[in-house]
């Protein structure tokens, strides 16, 4: 382990510093865009709404399976390729970079904060929209301030720690199979009527394969948030994260509700449809505030280091012992 562990760790670090270039993704489309896509397609080949809802069960689980053994043969051959070159291991830690998402993660929240500042609450409904699933016209400022907290906390679960663990555990395989899995969740894993039935089995493998990070991630936040708050941190993970509406969201919600003093979740309107969920951290505040983004994104940037320092005494107890 100690040599992914060491992959692991330069990757982290090269995200942190870079990101997602904007002048490279701009001239070549980003294997999760790719990913995307090929998606799309089976969804529009096989997703046939006018058959049963048990045939377009299976028809998802059929496709699942496709895309998980499409994403481990590919990552399957690509480190034999990697392995087989002189400095393979570079390429592969370019590799696992281009999956983690901190630094993007980040600035993408952190401009919510500016645009109410830059454009005022327009502006910020503008730049939340690009983040969160919500109606943002019916947000109002405090409403946009626990949007943009809610998607960082999710967030540096699904984007950061679930493909590190996940690259950790089982290599390049492990993460591609699992960026596929997270991106076909996203696309077809919700409960709307044309992907309730076809996209059951991505939705709930999904929720399997992110209850690791989930409670990784609420650790981490705990861990960095200032020691007077761990009583109430606990407390919220222990009674509210379960009343979630998702088995994983509500562990990192709440752990960064906690932390920050305010409420996150609760009920809320995607479109047409208002889903009633329950408050994290419910004794937390209700108003937050551009301030608390930025609060959010320094506590996500505390987590991302004790991550990486995680990752680093991994590597040197494999190297030592």
């Amino acid at each position: 382990m100690s040599e992914a562990a060491l992959v692991l760790l330069a990757a982290l670090l090269l995200d942190a510093l870079l990101g997602d270039p904007e002048w490279l993704w701009r001239r070549l489309p980003h294997p999760i865009t790719l990913i995307g896509r090929l998606i799309d397609y089976f969804d529009r080949q096989f997703n046939l709404t006018d058959t049963a809802l048990g045939t377009r069960r299976r028809l998802g689980v059929m496709v699942l399976l496709l895309l998980l053994a499409g994403a481990i043969v590919a990552g399957l051959a690509l480190s034999f390729l990697l392995k087989a070159l002189p400095f393979g291991w570079v390429v592969e830690i370019l590799v696992v970079a281009v999956f983690l998402a901190q630094r993007s993660l980040c600035q993408h929240v952190g401009r919510v904060a500016r645009s109410f500042q830059e454009e005022g609450l327009s502006g910020a409904r503008r730049s939340v929209a690009l983040i969160v699933g919500r109606d943002p016209e019916k947000l109002d400022e405090p409403g946009i301030c626990r949007a943009a907290i809610e998607s960082l906390a999710e967030n540096f679960s699904d984007g950061v720690v679930a493909p590190a663990f996940w690259y950790l555990v089982a290599g390049v395989p492990g993460l591609l199979a699992y960026k596929v899995l997270n991106t076909a969740d996203s696309m077809i894993g919700h409960r709307s009527e044309r992907h309730a039935a076809f996209g059951w089995a991505t939705a709930r493998l999904d929720d399997l394969a992110n209850l690791p990070a989930s409670r990784l991630s609420a650790f981490l936040i705990l861990l960095t948030t200032a020691p007077h708050r761990w009583q109430d941190t606990v407390r919220a993970l222990w009674h509210d994260a379960p009343n979630h509406r998702s088995p994983n969201a509500g562990w990192p919600e709440a752990a960064m509700g906690a932390g920050l003093s305010i409420a996150l979740a609760g009920p809320r309107s995607y479109g047409t449809q208002q889903v009633e969920d329950a408050w994290m951290n419910a004794a937390g505040r209700r108003d937050a505030s551009p301030e608390d983004i930025r609060r959010a994104v320094a506590l996500c940037w505390r987590s991302f280091a004790l991550l990486v320092l995680a990752v680093a005494l991994i590597a040197a107890g494999d190297l030592l012992f």
